[in-house]
């Protein structure tokens, strides 16, 4: 089993900035697609952006040119970092492994 840890959320003002991280213990972590989700309240879960093992990296439309996803495989950890944050980005963000192994989540709330 993969355990991810997610951290880096919390509350920022719009036009602010968060990173989050998502790291795991686990030695395959090199070898999976990773990739963060949100689920606003009453809203169904959204990709937000993805990284392959080789690096390919794409973004959800609302994503584009405001978020930026990286990994380091030495650290076994996948970044998100955002910035120009809206309020309609408030959410519970998730690291994800393959779409097979789930984080905990981490709340991002963006408001004056």
């Amino acid at each position: 089993q993969v355990l991810l840890s997610e951290s880096g959320g919390g509350l920022v003002h719009p036009g602010g900035s968060l990173r989050l991280s998502c790291t795991t213990s686990r030695s395959i972590f090199g070898s999976y697609s990773m990739a963060w989700y949100r689920q606003a309240p009453e809203k169904q879960r959204e990709l937000v952006a993805q990284i392959s093992s080789g690096g390919r990296i794409s973004y959800a439309d609302s994503a584009k040119g405001r978020f930026t996803i990286s990994r380091d495989n030495v650290k076994k950890t996948v970044y998100l970092q955002m910035n120009s944050l809206k309020p309609e980005d408030t959410a519970v963000y998730y690291c994800t492994a393959g779409q097979m192994y789930w984080g905990q989540g981490t709340q991002v709330t963006v408001s004056q």
